[in-house]
């Protein structure tokens, strides 16, 4: 292993240290920088992902990932929009709440500060290396970025332009540091950096969480896997749900909030599937479908123009990242309840309904970072939530759920104040 991780980590504490000072605008100004340096590098930029693309297409990477993988000047372009977004949504560094006078004389407060420095390791999205450095930077903390070596020339081109505009502003380069070695001991290793690293984020499948998980000396936030599941149930409205569905699947079937497995009650499978087979096989959708589905649509008229096929074990229960859905005909609320509940990755999932009891009883009863009634899955993003841009969707239930976006990257310090006060 050729990376000097311990500098690496010396150098990240450093900057830390500096960021958690820093006053609002000067980091405002920072990421406004940032977003100017990546066009001023766009042509480098995107010739690096050019190389990192044309290398995964040789190498049989599927066209999901290969999305996930793609920069275009357009890509660009938002992706320095939405640095700019961060940069004008309000800084938690400093905010003091839970304030109270004791009767023991001490008036107390909790402070927001910054987590410090943020370990986090992703694969295929090279997006994610300037939403990391964004929110970071934001909220004073420094970060250590390790993309996968199918995106590492993209990684490193990016992070350039940030450490060119962190420079030109005052600021240390050091604040936002990529490792590109491909070695994947040097993963093993920075997940035992806890000298240096308080926290790491892995964004990736679910061999990656596990890694991390099994491997860190850290704390790892775990979330991004999705297996999303929506029941349409009786009470729905059927003609609105389709679009709806189309939306959850079509719209971005790469991304985790994309729907997986659409369960739907049997007193309305027989008018609802047909309607959604149309609808999704002419988008290019294979349907995976368990017994009672695949009997009820291979006996429609345009059943042969339609992707169908039965459902094994492994369809449920499966992040698909494609154009793949598996359906499921289910009795009732409690038998998609207690679906939901034994394949959920605790990440998305919805109910369709105009019944408030069955509204209410599912986002009780279900245990996700989200659970929508009525809504598409794919709302459940830190822009959608208005957080800006997210660090990852945490699927975990300590220190946060859900979207992390700038309040997830803060801690808070308890501050005491007393007049020459002391313990009785």
């Amino acid at each position: 292993m050729s990376t000097d991780l311990e500098q690496i980590g010396r150098r990240a504490r450093a900057a830390a240290r500096r960021l958690a000072i820093l006053a609002t605008a000067t980091k405002d100004t920072a990421l406004h920088a940032i977003a100017d340096s990546l066009l001023e590098h766009q042509a480098a930029i995107l010739a690096a992902n050019a190389e990192d693309v044309a290398a995964a297409r040789a190498t049989g990477t599927s066209a999901a990932l290969i999305d996930r993988m793609l920069l275009t000047p357009e890509r660009l372009a938002a992706i320095a929009a939405d640095t700019r977004s961060v940069a004008a949504l309000p800084d938690p560094v400093g905010e003091c709440f839970d304030a109270a006078d004791l009767p023991n004389g001490l008036k107390l407060h909790k402070r927001r500060t910054p987590i410090g420095v943020i370990g986090v390791i992703y694969e295929a999205r090279p997006n994610v290396t300037v939403d990391i450095a964004a929110l970071c930077l934001k909220t004073g903390n420094a970060a250590i970025l390790r993309g996968g070596s199918d995106i590492a020339r993209s990684v490193a081109a990016i992070t350039v332009a940030i450490g060119a505009a962190l420079e030109r502003v005052g600021l240390p380069a050091d604040a936002v540091q990529s490792i590109t070695d491909p070695d994947r001991e040097v993963v093993r290793a920075l997940l035992r950096l806890d000298r240096y690293v308080d926290m790491i984020i892995p964004r990736g499948g679910a061999g990656l969480h596990r890694f991390c998980l099994e491997n860190s000396t850290i704390p790892v936030i775990t979330g991004g896997l999705g297996v999303v599941h929506l029941f349409v149930e009786a009470t729905a409205d059927l003609v609105r749900a389709v679009p709806l569905i189309h939306n959850a699947k079509v719209q971005r079937p790469s991304v985790c909030n994309a729907l997986d497995t659409l369960l739907v009650q049997r007193e309305v499978a027989a008018t609802l599937l047909p309607a959604v087979a149309t609808d999704l096989c002419a988008a290019g959708v294979e349907l995976r479908c368990d017994e009672a589905s695949l009997a009820l649509l291979s006996d429609q008229p345009a059943a042969a123009s339609w992707h169908l096929s039965p459902a094994t074990p492994d369809d449920f229960g499966t992040e698909f990242m494609g154009l793949m859905l598996s359906v499921k005909v289910v009795a009732d609320l409690d038998e998609a309840l207690d679906f939901i509940a034994a394949y959920s990755s605790g990440h998305t999932e919805a109910i369709l309904t105009n019944d408030p009891a069955a509204a209410e009883r599912f986002t009780r009863e279900v245990d996700a970072s989200a659970v929508f009634v009525n809504a598409s899955t794919r709302f459940n993003d830190g822009g959608q939530f208005g957080l800006g841009a997210e660090v990852a969707v945490s699927t975990q239930k300590l220190h946060w759920r859900g979207p992390m976006g700038l309040v997830a990257l803060t801690t808070f310090t308890w501050v005491g104040t007393g007049d020459y006060l002391w313990r009785q």
